[in-house]
């Protein structure tokens, strides 16, 4: 019955999404709700000029029916698998990607609909980010599933005490942002994330987290039926609206299994992404002008050596593989 409702998230995710496209894209098209060209960045992606943004809502939209559908097969075939602390999980992660996702969704509002182009104020977007990671941990905590132990390659299990909490905000306000940048060229993110999700699905499953793992089945098929309008050439972006929510969804799980140290496995390629970004912008003050990277986030700076975005996305979404793949064997030493 397991195995039956996570093939059915993830088949009705693809499917959902993918099909979703055919009213959403439309509907984006004729609210003019289009990126402009000072928000996707490089001069040389004129082209996508009025490309929909905001398509993250197909995957969205797809991710949680196809959840909802599993639970329900749960409910009829396997309804002790629905209760208690562990199935609460797969609702606290859930949350943590809506309401990242929520604010993505308002400041792309503000962008195409009040045509402001920066969207929401650096200011409220951390105070947003900040509460929702207070609700986070908080709901972990009432759950009982909150611990401030964590697993640390060649050291092993630490108590991390009142450390946990500073680090905690850091790393998840961190990776929800990182994963915004990483959605710079057409399917990058979705692929990545897409890789996340797999890893995240192989480790829910080994660690009898079978809620979170349902979650995981369910993005990872909407992911691939999103690439269908998201891959190169785009038909929409998922904007602030999906990335945000994918990043949501990525600290979620992680934290809903009480092993945020995956983030650094399964979120690598968002990880090194966000940290060219600080190393430029930090070379550029000491230096007064000169830069490290030809661009960043690190993908334009391969696009500027000719990169093709198809590539880039292959590329990239082997190096996320290759160290989700450590990931796996991380958890094997030290979990199972």
């Amino acid at each position: 019955m397991a195995r039956y409702a996570l093939i059915l998230a993830a088949f009705a995710g693809f499917v959902l999404s993918a099909v979703s496209g055919f009213v959403i894209v439309p509907f984006l098209h004729k609210l003019h709700f289009g990126q402009t060209i000072k928000e996707i960045g490089p001069t040389w992606h004129n082209k996508k000029q009025g490309t929909p943004t905001m398509g993250g809502l197909c995957f969205i939209f797809a991710g949680t029916v196809a959840v909802a559908l599993a639970t329900l097969s749960l409910l009829n075939g396997a309804p002790d698998m629905l209760g208690g602390p562990t199935a609460r999980s797969l609702y606290i992660a859930m949350f943590s990607a809506f309401a990242f996702g929520m604010v993505g969704f308002l400041d792309d509002f503000i962008k195409v609909v009040k045509k402001r182009n920066l969207g929401l104020r650096a200011m409220q977007k951390i105070v947003a980010q900040l509460l929702i990671t207070t609700a986070l941990l908080f709901a972990l905590h009432m759950n009982g599933t909150l611990t401030t132990w964590v697993t640390l390659p060649m050291v092993g299990y630490v108590d991390l005490g009142l450390l946990y909490y500073p680090l905690s905000y850091g790393l998840i306000i961190g990776i929800v942002n990182a994963v915004n940048l990483t959605d710079g060229i057409d399917g990058l993110c979705s692929c990545v994330t897409f890789v996340a999700m797999l890893g995240f699905l192989t480790l829910t499953s080994l660690l009898g987290e079978f809620n979170l793992s349902i979650f995981a089945a369910a993005m990872a098929g909407a992911l691939t039926g999103f690439l269908f309008w998201n891959f190169y050439p785009a038909k929409t972006f998922m904007g602030d609206t999906g990335s945000m929510f994918l990043g949501g969804a990525v600290a979620g799980i992680a934290y809903a299994m009480g092993r945020p140290e995956l983030i650094f496995f399964f979120g690598a390629v968002y990880i090194w992404e966000a940290t060219t970004v600080v190393i430029q912008v930090t070379y550029f003050k000491l230096t007064h002008g000169k830069r490290l990277f030809k661009m960043t986030p690190i993908h334009h700076s391969f696009e500027m050596r000719g990169w093709s975005e198809v590539k880039i996305d292959c590329v990239f979404s082997f190096i996320a593989f290759s160290v989700a793949a450590l990931g796996v064997l991380f958890a094997y030493v030290y979990y199972l």
